[in-house]
């Protein structure tokens, strides 16, 4: 190696390392971007193909704002419901309190015989202490406030690099397919076999855990509707978000809830809905993951569920579909590199 060279593999490890610090903060975006590239663009080349008029920049427009109104505001929706109910709650929960506070307090002054004015400056020392204690919840709630609000402006910007990502990914694909074709020293039918696989594996995983996950999140929805669970809505939501992960699912939603209808006097209901969540939600998550995802993707479930709660851990929500497909992709280049230089499996074992 010449100097020259040298000079050159050292630019480009530090523009590299540079880069990778400015793409870091919002690589799950970029990854959930390619990943959606993937799968929307066979619908992309037949969008032009078929209306001719509409172009490559035009159908990218089109899919992309589709992508934002199907994925982006639902989810925006969920979390302004998931926080309108936690306030909720904590209302509630802090009202009563405060009414069984002041009831108990009655009841044992009236029970030792206390005077009414000696019971009125009780009753106002208790007062007084729940203000201290509602005026520490409202600082408390405030800080959430500030740090959901700084949480929402991150998530806003790493939404909009994903949709202009996805927008230039799905017009100029093929053109960054090609550039990596000729720069990478691999033969081109083994880059074509390997992008093949990833394509496969990546339908195999995203298409069939958000097949899974919409079935059985609705499923799951139809069943609490029908034992008249509150909310059920929400809680479809929930199961839908809980369906992706392998082994855990949606049984966290309807277990408890056959333990609240059987506290609550319905044993009828709870039999139902437990039978409903064997006999229906089971099935669905063990058949259906096994067809679709599984064997789709020829992953073992417990990689699956390493590659959901990894993902998860590493990159939030999105990571629940990325963590997988990671795992997929990495098993289909090991698998594609053998497949077209067997010598390396040779040169390792001999």
């Amino acid at each position: 190696m010449n100097s020259r060279s040298g000079f050159f593999l050292v630019l480009i490890a530090t523009l590299l390392a540079a880069s990778f610090l400015l793409i870091a903060p919002l690589l799950q975006y970029v990854l959930a971007a390619g990943l959606l590239a993937v799968v929307l663009y066979p619908v992309q080349t037949r969008l032009v193909s078929q209306a001719p008029w509409m172009g490559p920049r035009l159908s990218a427009l089109v899919l992309t704002s589709l992508i934002f109104v199907a994925a982006i505001v639902p989810l925006f929706v969920l979390t302004l419901i998931i926080f309108d109910s936690i306030l909720a709650l904590s209302n509630r929960v802090t009202r009563q309190r405060a009414l069984d506070l002041l009831e108990e307090l009655r009841d044992m002054a009236i029970d030792l015989g206390v005077a009414p004015e000696d019971l009125a400056a009780l009753e106002q020392r208790v007062l007084e202490e729940l203000s201290v204690l509602a005026a520490n919840l409202s600082q408390r709630l405030i800080n959430e406030l500030i740090g959901l609000f700084e949480t929402t402006i991150r998530t806003s910007v790493g939404i909009l690099i994903l949709l202009f990502v996805l927008y230039y990914l799905l017009v100029d694909g093929t053109a960054l397919l090609a550039w990596l074709k000729q720069m990478t020293p691999v033969e081109a039918d083994a880059l074509d076999t390997l992008f093949e696989e990833v394509e496969t594996v990546t339908w195999a995983v995203v298409g069939s855990h958000l097949l899974v996950a919409v079935v059985e999140g609705i499923l799951g929805g139809i069943g609490l509707w029908l034992v008249g669970i509150p909310n059920a809505t929400f809680w479809t939501l929930i199961m839908i978000v809980l369906s992706v992960l392998p082994v855990i699912g949606v049984w966290l939603i309807w277990g408890p809830a056959v333990g609240w209808l059987v506290l609550t006097g319905e044993p009828t209901a709870a039999a139902f809905l437990a039978l409903y969540g064997i006999a229906v939600l089971s099935v669905v998550d063990n058949y259906l993951r096994a067809i679709f995802v599984d064997r789709g993707a020829g992953l073992h479930p417990a990689v699956v569920l390493v590659g959901v709660l990894g993902g998860l851990y590493l990159m939030g929500v999105i990571g629940l579909f990325l963590g997988p497909v990671l795992l997929a992709v990495l098993k289909a280049t090991i698998t594609t590199a053998y497949r077209v230089n067997p010598e390396l499996l040779a040169d390792e074992t001999g």
